[in-house]
């Protein structure tokens, strides 16, 4: 049988990047760290991981053990969790990460909410940027993952996780103030196929987005300037440069600027933004759930949104 702890060298190994970052987490020295690499690589009899000077890449049989290895590590945090609740010590901490605009938009209002009814609760925040930190909710490593879903892009698998949608947010374009396309209350994206456009990497899920609708679309189009950064987009759209599609509930948190905004025609375009939490949440996860339900309904100011991806 393998030995969980050196399980546990390989997951953070694959979570950290490296053996030395990953020794830093453990409280180990990297060659400590790494003699137990070693060791559970003789337990299975192949290499697990490559070593590099830019960090450790897991090989094809490390990936394989890493899913395992994940799963391992959240049901064992959850055997203790549960055995702590019948002895009467409820959870106190929660670990959540989500990417950056969820951090403007949803988490400042759910976070305060979250901590004025439940004040025991140590809360802590991580920066994720999709499709990353679904492993770390397997691990336990993470309680709650916000994340999100471009049009065009694949929906990770979950692997015995719960997922749920809580927010559907519409992308709409905008322009600097007294552009043409304030002549058009819906324009498509043929009406702005010569425009400069800004916008994510290749590769990037708004990109990707982006991308697909054009091909859709059958037009062209041109990204002159590469931001996943909506707050530089807006910048750059009110200085007069350039076109972006952006979604609403980052418009609606954003300072007022000197920009206009209208829904595109002919493509329904929307990011979805989702909860993934481990199939037995605890009570102070459930609740936190229920709080960026309430936060989301209220971001786009409509009713409630739409209910749950389950198991996509």
């Amino acid at each position: 049988m393998l030995d969980a702890n050196r399980l546990r060298v390989l997951v953070e190994i694959a979570h950290a990047g490296s053996i030395a970052a990953a020794a830093e987490r453990l409280s180990f020295t990297p060659p400590a760290l790494s003699q137990q690499l070693t060791k559970l690589e003789r337990e299975v009899g192949c290499p697990l991981v490559e070593r590099g000077r830019t960090g450790a890449t897991l090989t094809e049989a490390g990936r394989v053990l890493l899913d395992h290895g994940e799963r391992v590590m959240g049901e064992l945090r959850d055997a203790e969790a549960a055995v702590r609740a019948i002895a009467g010590e409820p959870p106190r901490r929660l670990s959540l990460g989500a990417f950056a605009s969820a951090g403007k938009v949803l988490l400042p209002d759910t976070l305060a909410a979250f901590g004025r009814a439940h004040p025991h609760v140590r809360l802590s925040l991580s920066d994720i940027e999709p499709p990353g930190g679904y492993g770390l909710v397997t691990s336990g490593d993470l309680d709650l993952l916000v994340t999100h879903r471009y049009p065009g892009a694949p929906l990770p698998r979950i692997g015995g996780l719960h997922r749920e949608r809580v927010l559907v947010d519409p992308l709409v374009v905008v322009a600097p103030a007294g552009h043409p396309v304030v002549q058009h209350r819906s324009p498509t994206l043929a009406d702005l196929a010569d425009e400069e456009w800004i916008c994510g990497a290749p590769g990037i899920p708004n990109r990707v987005s982006l991308d697909t609708a054009a091909t859709a679309a059958g037009v062209r189009l041109g990204v002159a300037y590469e931001t996943r950064d909506y707050e530089v987009a807006l910048a750059l759209i009110e200085a007069g440069v350039g076109v972006a599609l952006v979604p609403r509930s980052v418009l609606g948190a954003a300072r007022r600027g000197d920009w206009v905004s209208r829904p595109l025609r002919g493509a329904r375009l929307a990011r979805d933004i989702f909860t993934v939490h481990r199939r037995r949440p605890s009570e102070p996860v459930s609740a936190m759930v229920a709080t960026l339900r309430r936060t989301a309904a209220g971001v786009l100011g409509r009713g409630e949104p739409s209910a749950e991806d389950g198991d996509a």
